[in-house]
């Protein structure tokens, strides 16, 4: 399996099938992706809250506002300045 970016259509294939009650081996399944992607996804997308299925809610654009946020946070850090 090549690996690939997730980008916001698949998040949103992520939040329907979850919110039906899908599996996340059928998720990973259905995008070509692995299980644990799949999972991290989740972590990333959770909203505080429980959806009809009992389970942690997941949200598409929370987790895409969470994936540019860390794509902006890449690269070099400068140095801090000692002593100044």
């Amino acid at each position: 399996m090549k690996y690939k970016y997730l980008n916001l259509d698949d998040r949103k294939k992520i939040q329907k099938m979850y919110s039906d009650g899908e599996r996340v081996a059928d998720i990973a399944a259905a995008l070509n992706a692995s299980t644990g992607t799949i999972y991290r996804e989740l972590q990333k997308g959770y909203t505080g809250a429980v959806d009809e299925n009992m389970r942690p809610a997941y949200d598409a654009k929370t987790a895409q506002l969470e994936v540019q946020k860390n794509f902006k946070c890449r690269g070099k850090k400068k140095a801090e300045t000692v002593g100044a």
